[in-house]
């Protein structure tokens, strides 16, 4: 695990965790979906990038 994964995920987990918190708090949907797909695409990105798949 590289240090650029390892940010990718921590922001990732960062990012859900905001969704969650605006979604109890009945923030706009527009936000908490931003922030949704945001944390989805640094998960992504932090897993795919993980040296186990090479």
């Amino acid at each position: 695990m590289n240090g650029l994964s390892t940010l990718l995920i921590f922001v990732g987990l960062f990012l859900l965790g905001g969704a969650v918190s605006f979604w109890k708090q009945q923030m706009p949907r527009g936000v908490v979906a931003l922030l949704g797909i945001g944390a989805a695409l640094s998960l992504l990105a932090g897993v795919l990038r993980l040296e186990v798949w090479s």
